[in-house]
């Protein structure tokens, strides 16, 4: 197949491009930067897919696109965070239908039905919340909507998929956040320290993708149209977890304790005083955060299993290793 890859540089991204490759497709790839070294294994088109025009131009001659570019982040401007992750994907969605490209896979997060409560083996029946706590998960739901609502089977075939906190031993986000807070002394256990949370190793959420793409092509009928939770199949302590990457990276774990009132409470106060005076770093805490960091969140993946195949790749044990052999070797 001919598959184009937005976003095809990030940390997902690279993991589905070389996925792609491996197994024989042919891959073009979408992004505002310039990267050589990706440039020389596939077709690559440079451009910002929030200018409709560059979009219709770029997103053309392909079997299927693969939606992951976005600005992701819990603290930045409205704005920025509603051109790139939901005018982009609006651009994406019409450039499909302009150009007759039949099969739009879109990568969402779990984050765009949470709302600050736990969430405990929770499947896609659950619904968009009325308030969201930050820009990313509504900017990222009101994309999400789109692609589902443009689903017309023969025309136009979406799904959404929803990866969970995606982890790996190259992972420049998640992993590098927790050790950076460690090693400064700034990471606190908030909550009770029992919350049960789902993640995903970045091989096993992007072959999700894949899984995606051959399922809306060979049946859009069972595939099409819905969102589907990505994850380990494996709910681990969240702080267990913590600290066994503190472990494996050789710093210190978290070992002092927060309330989650405490942390929301200053969350919110933070949030507040870092507008008003018009500050762009992110606060030490959000609302947002605090409630990721203490309740529960793990989901139900059977219906990704069902509808698009979905099989987890290499365990949480497996991850693990190849996080501890990887760095050893740094």
């Amino acid at each position: 197949m001919r598959v184009l890859v937005t976003g095809p540089a990030g940390f997902l991204g690279n993991e589905i491009v070389q996925q792609l490759l491996e197994r024989g497709d042919e891959v073009v790839g979408v992004s505002r930067g310039d990267y050589p070294r990706l440039e020389s294994r596939i077709d690559y088109r440079r451009g910002d897919l929030s200018n409709a025009e560059f979009s219709r131009q770029a997103i053309r001659d392909v079997d299927v696109v693969v939606h992951t570019a976005a600005v992701a982040g819990v603290w930045g401007p409205d704005e920025m965070f509603h051109r790139i992750n939901t005018l982009a994907t609006e651009n994406v969605i019409k450039s499909c239908r302009d150009n007759g490209i039949r099969n739009l896979v879109f990568t969402s997060s779990p984050s765009v039905t949470f709302a600050g409560d736990d969430q405990c083996d929770t499947n896609e029946s659950v619904g968009y919340p009325e308030r969201f706590l930050c820009a990313y998960p509504r900017t990222k739901a009101a994309a999400e909507q789109a692609v589902l609502k443009a689903h017309r089977l023969g025309e136009l075939n979406t799904c959404a998929l929803r990866p969970h906190l995606i982890w790996g031993e190259d992972d420049p986000h998640l992993l590098a956040r927790v050790i950076e807070r460690a090693k400064s002394g700034k990471l606190k256990i908030v909550g009770d320290g029992k919350n049960l949370i789902d993640t995903v190793h970045v091989i096993n959420a992007a072959g999700a993708h894949l899984d995606a793409i051959d399922a809306l092509n060979q049946q859009p009928e069972l595939a099409g149209g819905r969102a589907y939770f990505i994850a380990q199949d494996e709910p681990v302590n969240c702080w267990h977890w913590i600290q066994s990457i503190c472990e494996v990276a050789g710093v210190p774990g978290p070992t002092k304790r927060v309330s989650f009132p405490t942390a929301y409470a200053a969350g919110a106060m933070l949030e507040t005083i870092y507008r008003v005076l018009g500050r762009q770093q992110e606060p030490p805490m959000t609302r947002f955060v605090a409630a990721q960091l203490a309740k529960h969140h793990y989901f139900d993946i059977s219906s990704a299993k069902q509808r698009l195949g979905y099989h987890v790749r290499i365990s949480m044990a497996e991850g693990l290793q190849r996080l501890r052999d990887a760095w050893a070797a740094r």
